[in-house]
């Protein structure tokens, strides 16, 4: 327990101090761009100039990539109004997520439900898993956006579209792995329920499920992480409200800022939805 703890504690440090470099290097960087692009020493008439020709001397967007203090007061300024609406195109940054989350979280859905009970089929045929396989290894390779025209063809409708596209790229790791993990059961258990007359319903929900749990949320983890990938993309090809929209029409408005920090956004969330589907799988992992 104590090496555990000297190990954790060590690995905390060492992020701490790799952040701090990442940062120093980024001070450093951004401190000499900033002085480079200043306004001292520009004549009234070079400043005028620059202003006709649309640049802001002085401003964030005239000094390239931003500063810290930069970087602090759009954090500051996303962070304490997460929630307020002002129009289409200018929504806090909690409303963006909610919209991103709302769209993967029922895409995922309508996943689950197609993937584990077609899994739980294929795993348990030999028959089906050979008919399947073909469909299968045809269809998962295929980019989920590559799917978005047709979808946009024929739902019609952006939101239902980006849906689709994540229940698209959700089903496949959950219908793999749940057919795997369905399939690798030990075939003593069956038979010892199968001598107990257990009845085949029964025997899924008390037996297989149990066992193949881990290997079932294994697929639903990487498929969470995918789906989370894919949204950011989706809602930067169909516009409309969400995280992904959010940073492509901040880069619209050459916005560095709050591109970064819409970055930084996705990567917390994307390791906080990781690490709620880690502790999920402990709690279903089973010692032998």
């Amino acid at each position: 327990m104590n090496a555990q703890r000297s190990l954790n504690f060590r690995a905390a440090l060492l992020s701490v101090l790799m952040l701090l470099v990442v940062l120093g290097i980024w001070y450093v960087a951004t401190a000499s761009s900033t002085a480079a692009n200043s306004t001292a020493g520009m004549t009234a008439e070079q400043i005028e100039y620059a202003k006709m020709m649309g640049k802001d001397p002085g401003s964030a967007k005239s000094t390239g990539f931003p500063t810290l203090g930069q970087m602090g007061t759009t954090i500051w300024g996303h962070l304490s109004d997460p929630f307020f609406d002002r129009g289409p195109n200018d929504k806090g940054i909690a409303i963006q997520l909610g919209y991103s989350l709302g769209r993967v979280g029922l895409g995922f859905l309508l996943a689950m439900l197609v993937a584990i009970p077609l899994g739980f089929v294929i795993g348990m045929s030999p028959l089906m898993r050979k008919a399947f396989d073909p469909f299968i290894q045809v269809l998962k390779p295929i980019s989920p956006l590559a799917w978005m025209p047709l979808a946009l063809y024929t739902i019609k409708d952006s939101s239902a579209s980006g849906i689709f596209v994540i229940f698209i790229c959700s089903i496949w790791p959950m219908l793999v792995n749940t057919a795997f993990g369905v399939a690798a059961v030990k075939r003593e258990w069956l038979n010892v329920a199968r001598t107990l007359e257990v009845n085949p319903l029964r025997t899924a929900f008390q037996v297989i499920l149990p066992a193949a749990a881990p290997t079932i949320l294994t697929g639903m983890r990487i498929s969470m992480g995918i789906a989370w990938l894919v949204i950011v993309a989706a809602e930067m090809l169909v516009g409309g409200t969400g995280i992904g929209y959010f940073v492509w029409n901040e880069w619209n408005n050459l916005s560095l800022p709050n591109v970064i920090f819409a970055i930084g956004v996705i990567g917390v969330v994307g390791m906080l939805l990781d690490l709620l589907f880690g502790q999920i799988q402990k709690m279903v992992t089973y010692v032998e």
